[in-house]
C-alpha cells in the first residue's frame, strides 16, 4: 500500500499564508545560502531574521535555523514579513458574507493581495486577521489604484463555481470613470483592440491584431470639459479601461500610467478616479439574484469642475 504524504497544511500567520519554494541541485552549505542567493532583492539580514524566527519551514511544518543545511530536492515554505511597511489609511467595508461568498469594498491605495513591499496592508490580509477566516481569497482582483466592489471565496471547496463566472463570463460588472469629454465619440459605444504585455513589466499596450478586449462605454453626467463614464468590460484584461480609455484620447483622470507612464509619488489627494460600481449575477451555489453596487464615490464634481474653470 502506498502511503500518503506526510505534508500538513501550514497555517496562516497575522492573516498571511507561506509561500513556496522548491530547492534544486545547487552547491549550496547552508539554506541561507541559497535564499539569499535566490532572494537576492532581500537583504541577507532579512533571511537571518526570518529563520530565527522560525518563519522558515519543511513540508512538515518544522522550522529552519540559522545554520541548517542545504538539502536539494525538496520544498520549503517561509512566511514573508516586511519592516515599516507603509500604512494605508483608507479602510474596506464588508458588504456581505455568507458560508461561500464576501464581497468586500475596496479603497483607492489599497492592494487585494500582497505584493512588493505591501503584506500587511492588503485587503486580504486585513480581512483575513479581522474575519479569522484563513481560506479566504479573492475570486478576481482590481488594481491598487482603483476602488470598489471585489468578490472572495470562503469556502474552498465551492470556489470554483464561482470563478467559473468570470471565466464563462456570466457575471456582469460596472465601473465608473471620470475624465475629459470629447464631442467626437458617439456614446454608447463599444471599443476593442488587442492588448498584451508592455514596457515596463507593469503596463499594458494595445498592438495590431484580433482584438482580445472589449469595453462598452456610456456618458453617466457632463460637466463643462469632463464626464462621468459608466463602463462595462466584457473581457478582463489587465489595466483594460484605463487602456481603452487612453486610447480613445479621454484617459482616466489622475492615472500615472497610461496614456504616458509619470513619474508619480503617493498622492493621496488624487486617487485614480476609477470606481468598480456594481457586479450582477447568479449565484452558482444559492441560486440568488444578487446585485451588489459600491458605497464608494468618486471626487465631488462642482469642486473639482470649479477648479477647472478660468480665472
Amino acid at each position: 500500500m502506498v502511503s500518503k504524504s506526510n505534508t500538513i497544511k501550514l497555517p496562516t500567520r497575522h492573516g498571511i499564508s507561506p509561500s513556496c519554494v522548491w530547492l534544486p541541485q545547487e552547491p549550496h552549505a547552508l539554506l541561507l545560502d541559497f535564499l539569499s542567493t535566490k532572494f537576492h532583492e532581500i537583504p541577507r539580514a532579512t533571511w537571518i531574521a526570518r529563520l530565527e524566527q522560525g518563519l522558515v519551514l519543511n513540508k512538515q511544518g518544522v522550522a529552519f535555523h540559522v545554520d541548517s543545511l542545504y538539502v536539494a530536492d525538496q520544498h520549503i515554505y517561509y512566511y514573508r514579513n516586511i519592516e515599516n511597511e507603509p500604512h494605508i489609511p483608507f479602510y474596506e467595508t464588508v458588504l456581505y458574507q455568507d458560508e461561500h461568498l464576501l464581497v468586500a469594498d475596496k479603497p483607492h491605495f489599497l492592494p487585494v493581495i500582497p505584493s512588493g513591499k505591501y503584506v500587511q496592508e492588503t485587503l486580504l490580509t486585513r480581512l483575513k486577521n479581522k474575519l479569522g477566516l484563513d481560506d479566504l481569497a479573492p475570486i478576481h482582483r482590481i488594481d491598487r489604484e482603483t476602488a470598489g466592489l471585489v468578490l472572495f471565496s470562503v469556502n474552498p471547496a465551492t470556489r470554483d463555481a464561482y470563478q467559473t463566472l468570470f471565466r464563462e463570463r456570466t457575471i456582469h460588472k460596472t465601473y465608473e470613470a471620470i475624465a475629459s469629454f470629447q464631442e467626437n465619440l458617439t456614446m454608447p459605444m463599444t471599443y476593442k483592440s488587442r492588448m498584451v504585455k508592455g514596457e515596463p513589466f507593469f503596463r499594458m499596450k494595445e498592438v495590431n491584431g484580433e482584438a482580445n478586449s472589449e469595453t462598452q462605454l456610456d456618458i453617466l453626467e457632463k460637466h463643462n470639459h469632463f464626464a462621468k463614464y459608466q463602463l462595462s468590460p466584457i473581457t478582463g484584461k489587465q489595466h483594460q479601461l484605463r487602456v481603452h480609455l487612453a486610447a480613445l484620447g479621454i484617459p482616466i483622470l489622475y492615472d500615472p500610467f497610461y496614456p504616458e507612464l509619470h513619474d508619480w509619488k503617493e498622492d493621496y489627494s488624487k486617487p485614480l478616479q476609477l470606481l468598480a460600481k456594481q457586479i450582477s449575477f447568479i449565484d452558482p451555489i444559492t441560486g440568488k439574484n444578487h446585485v451588489f453596487t459600491s458605497e464608494l464615490t468618486l471626487l465631488d464634481w462642482e469642486s473639482f469642475v470649479a477648479d477647472f474653470e478660468p480665472r
